[in-house]
């Protein structure tokens, strides 16, 4: 009896101890080797009122956001890649007609839609772009087929397509793009030209505008992607930031994966994603310092817009200058945050 009184005080002191000692040793590991990952998303930038969005569309809005952020989150949740995640999110908003890319891009003045798009993945700084395309329903896979197969980083107009075709891509009419709403904003915005008395928040909320991920995997692996009709009526076969590596799209697994939306020259002119990663690297920066940064750069020089960005920790940055952005992300830990507004 008293062999195994002692037997069991043993076990008993065995399991008090391995539960004082191992478990929250194991605890500890498991949060070290726990990596980050998460994706963050934009609808464009622009200078939208919640007192002026009814609130069905407010909601719609929303909706389409999460499901972008929630399909992206899903692949990288599984392992899946950065790259993946990105061109799946963007996909979806470029297949709603509620935001200026793909099946909502505005017109431009000769009443036809010129679309652009940019992929880069931050592991080897590859990166692929398309311009000027008229009937590629998703523009954001003919920029990775760009970077993972042509041997180039951009291709535009005419050729782009050619390439499209050759990679199997199926091309759409010229009407699959048209939505009463986006030629609407057309007539409006020539109207205003020819009458030449634009207002500012008009002439803004009808120039900014376009979509874009950005997203880290368990990898380790940054990614960005970002794609645009661009602006209504706009001329001469005007190419904005979207395309353009280093001003519209930009990743490093250095520093941070960055989307642009705005009055894209500005973006282009101060070299706006690369300038928030080169902060970060030669200054030592951190992400929300180094965007918030080059987002005071762009509003000194004239322009507006915004950015999402991502860093290789996983954190999160998206200002803006403007009355609003169409902005979500989800990180590993899934909680969901989607906003629209200012003041959210």
């Amino acid at each position: 009896m008293k062999d195994l009184r002692r037997c069991l005080i043993g076990v008993a002191a065995g399991f008090f101890i391995f539960n004082l000692v191992f478990i929250p040793a194991l605890n500890a590991e498991e949060k070290v080797n726990s990596k980050p990952f998460g994706i963050v998303i934009h609808g464009g930038a622009g200078y939208m009122q919640k007192e002026r969005m009814p609130a069905e569309k407010d909601q719609q809005y929303r909706r389409k956001l999460e499901e972008a952020l929630r399909a992206g989150y899903a692949i990288l949740e599984k392992g899946g890649s950065s790259l993946d995640a990105v061109e799946t999110a963007v996909r979806i908003l470029e297949d709603c007609p509620l935001f200026n890319a793909g099946k909502g891009a505005v017109f431009t003045s000769a009443g036809t839609n010129e679309l652009d798009s940019s992929i880069m993945e931050g592991k080897g700084l590859k990166a692929g772009a398309a311009a000027g395309i008229k009937h590629i329903q998703n523009p954001i896979s003919l920029a990775r087929l760009v970077m993972e197969r042509s041997g180039h980083v951009m291709l535009t107009g005419e050729g782009a397509e050619t390439f499209a075709k050759e990679m199997g891509i199926p091309l759409v009419e010229e009407k699959y793009f048209f939505t009463e709403e986006r030629w609407k904003s057309l007539q409006e915005e020539q109207k205003r030209e020819k009458e030449a008395a634009q207002k500012k928040d008009d002439e803004n909320s009808n120039k900014c505008g376009t979509v874009g991920a950005a997203a880290l995997d368990k990898e380790g692996n940054l990614a960005a992607g970002t794609s645009t009709g661009g602006m209504t009526n706009k001329k001469y076969g005007r190419v904005g930031d979207s395309p353009i590596i280093g001003a519209g799209t930009y990743a490093n697994n250095r520093t941070c994966a960055v989307s642009s939306t705005g009055y894209g020259e500005y973006f282009i002119r101060l070299a706006a994603a690369y300038d928030i990663s080169a902060l970060m690297e030669y200054k030592g920066l951190s992400l929300e310092a180094a965007a918030s940064l080059v987002m005071e750069k762009i509003n000194r020089l004239g322009g507006y817009g915004g950015v999402i960005a991502i860093d290789s920790n996983g954190k999160i940055a998206m200002p803006f200058t403007t009355g609003g952005m169409f902005r979500g992300y989800l990180g590993n830990d899934g909680k969901i945050v989607i906003k629209i507004y200012k003041d959210e």
